[in-house]
Order: C-alpha cells, then structure tokens, then sequence
C-alpha cells in the first residue's frame, strides 16, 4: 500500500483496513506482504488440491495450496519463495524439490489491493499427511492431471465452490511438466 494523503481509512482490523481513495472503495492486507499460491504435481501426475471451509462465502472452496507471506511474527521479512515451500508441506504433507516462479498478479484488482505470487512445484515428496496449522482444517486431494477438468466440474457439482485459479494452475500445471 502506498503512504498517501488523499485517501481515507474507513476500518482499520487486525488483518485488513477498508479504503476510500476518491470514488473508489477497497480493502488492504495490513498483516502480510504477499499471498503465494502454489500448482504442485507429483510425479505421478497427480495434482494437489486443497479443500477448507470459506467464511466469506459460507462454504467448503477447492482450492491450490496459498497462503500469506511475512504474516507469522518474527518472520515480517519471509520471502516469496520461502513461503510457497512452507505453504506447500503446511497444507498438503509434501516438500518440494524444485519450486519455480510462474507469474504474479491482482487475483481482485477491483476490490483488493493483494498481489498473488503463483509457483510451480514439483519433484514432490511426502513428509506428512498435511491438513494446514493449528487453525486450519485442510483436506487434500490428489487430482489426476489428465481427468482434472471433470474433477473440477463434478465436484462443483456436488456444491463445492471451485476457485477460478484453479483453471490457470492447470494450464501451468500442464506447461511445466
């Protein structure tokens, strides 16, 4: 976020302030400097998908492993890439032997200042069963490349929400391997 004068901090929480700069309204993240979002494909070409309850819209979201970056205290200076590994083996179990940048971007640029960083992984090994820290309560799926397209379409079916990233780290998940 940009130090300025002209605009206007309508709320100020613990992890995001709402914003009026002229006419347009926005939120900030105040907590982190980065959201990492992680197409992780095993050797077996298998790709890893998350699954956890969504407040906001009130339901179970099927998801690419993603988390904040510099939100853990004392780790303010975390690096991109150092996040996206952490992320990864903290929600699915698995390390990475060779993680590599794709691209970043505004997942909201209407609605959200937050910047997405999104990195393949690959070379992957299971470490543990993962399912997220303390406060999260992830389940993994292991998604075949090859019928991922269906996947995504049945289980939205089933009442899932699916998020649209997905699409994009399935056409990354498919280019880089």
């Amino acid at each position: 976020m940009t130090d300025r004068t002209d605009i206007e901090i309508k709320y100020c929480g613990k992890y995001l302030q709402f914003i009026v700069d002229q006419r347009w309204e926005y939120v900030d993240r105040i907590n982190a400097a980065a959201v990492v979002v992680i197409v992780a494909v095993t050797d077996d070409d298998e790709w890893l998908l998350v699954e956890q309850y969504r407040a906001p819209v009130g339901r179970n979201v099927i998801e690419m492993p993603a988390g904040l970056v510099g939100d853990i205290p004392g780790e303010e200076d975390e690096a991109i890439f150092t996040a996206a590994k952490r992320e990864l083996l903290e929600e699915t179990g698995y390390e990475a032997g060779k993680v590599v940048f794709l691209t970043a971007g505004p997942p909201s640029s209407g609605q959200s200042t937050e910047i997405v960083h999104l990195y393949l992984a690959t070379q992957l090994r299971k470490i543990h069963d993962g399912g997220g820290d303390g406060t999260e309560n992830i389940t993994v799926h292991h998604v075949p490349l090859a019928q991922a397209e269906q996947w995504l379409q049945d289980i939205a079916a089933k009442g899932y929400a699916v998020d649209p990233k997905n699409y994009s780290g399935l056409f990354f998940a498919r280019q880089g391997r």
